[in-house]
């Protein structure tokens, strides 16, 4: 594909061309393309955008669909910014954009095919108490808010680890991102809802969604010994691991559901960003065909992943002298050990795989969020759907 044409209706008065690599076939290229687009549209005011592909016929049909929505989404992403907070906020004027590409007899084969199979599930902070989560309630303490099992809600986010945190590097600004996961997960469950496949049954495990993790009279202190749904204890010794508590309980209670695969994105360590840095996820499951599935669904999303090993010899470094084990370990292999920890909680029947996402799920750039996961998890539930 030589080149691509973006036209505001309003706001250009000449066509824009933005280069496309010939060898740019890859779903990144075109969200790239999509981030493009947004910045000319942005520039020039433009509330309507049409982008029409050239050479169309180059892309197998097959691959239409997943390239309208990478461009969609590079579009998206282009022209999002957070102006919560900033006095002289503007919205975004662009309002729409059409991709002229012959995509609509694949789009009514897909409407038609799927119908809706989600139903949901709150559970609120008694129950979790009552379930024994003592992990998760050890975070909610008196706070009464609802928690989700199943899809179809969206509940306040958590703050993220909010620990005495000094000097360079440590972030203590950025943890609002530390609810990435949470995120993706809802993001991708919002768009599940809006596909419908048939054939599949989800469950959305609560990891932060309700807990948040602030300095008080009732909050965890090092030291502190809690108790999982399962009955394993641990003691901790460092109060910032809050999210790997919760999403154990989590994991517990989605194995309980009878769910056959688990995959759990969390923004865990950033030992993980160390190994792999800003743009690619650590991937650690005991499951070859678990992750043949999602690195699957990961080319065609454009996002980026490495498998990491599970090095059971680690595990020594997470024993605790007077509970089951500790909440983290050394700083040695910290993403490894974090996810052993998880490890702990899922039942061997269960395919199990868990992403560390803590950097890909910000543009530093940017200085935003990115929703990196959510396109891999929809793809991947897709891949399972009749």
């Amino acid at each position: 594909m030589a080149h691509s044409l973006a036209r505001a209706t309003l706001g250009l008065t000449q066509p824009a061309n933005v280069d496309v690599p010939k060898s740019a076939s890859t779903t990144l290229a075109f969200r790239n393309l999509g981030e493009a687009i947004a910045a000319i549209a942005k520039s020039a005011h433009a509330s309507d955008v049409a982008i029409v592909l050239a050479s169309s016929e180059s892309i197998p049909n097959e691959s239409k669909l997943n390239t309208a929505s990478a461009i969609a989404s590079g579009t998206v992403l282009g022209i999002y910014e957070d102006n919560r907070y900033k006095s002289d906020s503007k919205k975004p004027v662009l309002k729409s954009v059409d991709i002229l590409v012959v995509l609509a007899e694949e789009a009514s084969k897909i409407a038609s095919t799927y119908s809706d199979v989600i139903s949901a599930t709150i559970l609120n902070a008694e129950q979790c108490k009552e379930l024994k989560m003592g992990l998760i309630w050890v975070l909610l303490q008196l706070l009464q808010i609802p928690l989700i099992s199943h899809l179809c809600y969206k509940p306040p986010m958590d703050l993220g680890g909010y620990n005495i945190k000094t000097g360079p590097g440590c972030s203590i600004e950025l943890m609002k991102f530390d609810m990435g996961g949470s995120a993706a997960v809802l993001g991708a469950a919002k768009a599940i809802g809006q596909i419908k496949p048939r054939g599949v049954e989800l469950a959305v495990a609560p990891r932060q969604l309700a807990c948040e993790n602030m300095i008080s009279g009732t909050g965890m202190r090092p030291g502190d010994i809690v108790t999982a749904s399962n009955g394993k204890t641990i003691e901790v010794n460092n109060t910032d691991a809050e999210g790997r508590l919760t999403l154990a309980d989590a994991l517990v209670y989605a194995c309980n559901q009878g769910v056959e695969k688990i995959v759990d994105l969390a923004t865990l360590t950033g030992a993980c960003v160390v190994a792999l840095g800003p743009s690619i996820a650590g991937v650690f499951t005991p499951s070859d065909d678990l992750a043949s599935e999602v690195f699957t669904a990961a080319e065609v999303s454009g996002e980026k992943l490495w498998r990491m090993p599970l090095e059971e010899s680690y595990w020594e470094s997470m024993k605790s002298g007077v509970a089951d084990m500790v909440n983290t370990g050394g700083r040695q292999g910290g993403a490894i050990t974090a996810a052993l920890f998880l490890k702990q909680f899922v039942d061997e029947k269960v395919q199990w795989m868990h992403i560390d996402l803590a950097g890909p799920v910000w543009n530093e750039k940017k200085r935003s969020a990115t929703g990196f996961g959510i396109s891999t998890l929809v793809e991947w539930v897709l891949h399972n759907s009749s």
